[in-house]
């Protein structure tokens, strides 16, 4: 019998979890989304493009939440792309999860242009396909929590080479975890 993986890998209540949210806490909507779309942009895109060479779906969710901080397109256009689009690429993929968890993150990213508690969508979803591509399916949960702690690490440092000291207008999450 298969072993059953999750979707997801992370702790939301974890020291470096706790830790990456406070640091989210502190910084402006924009900061936070310019973060989540770079790191989308830099890790998860390649494992879904490896995995699923000519599909642009993520790649236009990402695309198109740019557009709208830029102001170039209005958010309903942004979800229609985020859902239809990237979240259905996620649907197709039960067979390859790290392809699927990969999308699922960068769809999640996309959505902190809206909802900045998607961020953690990103974390979870990022370290799922992350693990999930670099050590396949049959790993240890031990293994694969060392790679989410990885994830987490490499975020939160992310995070702090962009973050703006002293920010005048942190945004205000409401955390519904």
């Amino acid at each position: 019998m298969a072993k059953k993986l999750r979707k997801m890998l992370g702790d939301v209540n974890a020291p470096p979890t706790v830790a990456l949210m406070r640091l989210i806490d502190t910084q402006s909507k924009a900061t936070i989304s310019s973060w989540c779309l770079g790191c989308a942009e830099s890790t998860m895109l390649p494992i879904f493009e490896r995995h699923c060479p000519g599909d642009r779906r993520p790649r236009a969710a990402l695309d198109a939440a740019r557009q709208y901080l830029g102001g170039a397109v209005k958010f309903p256009a942004v979800r229609d792309i985020i859902l239809n689009g990237c979240h259905a690429a996620a649907r197709e993929l039960e067979d390859d999860p790290a392809a699927q968890a990969a999308a699922r993150a960068c769809g999640q990213a996309a959505a902190v242009v809206h909802t900045l508690s998607h961020s953690l969508g990103l974390l979870f979803y990022g370290a799922a396909a992350t693990a999930y591509d670099r050590l396949g399916l049959e790993a240890s949960d031990a293994a694969y929590a060392a790679i989410g702690e990885e994830v987490c690490a490499e975020m939160t440092a992310a995070l702090r080479a962009v973050a703006v000291e002293n920010e005048p207008n942190p945004a205000r999450i409401k955390w519904k975890c």
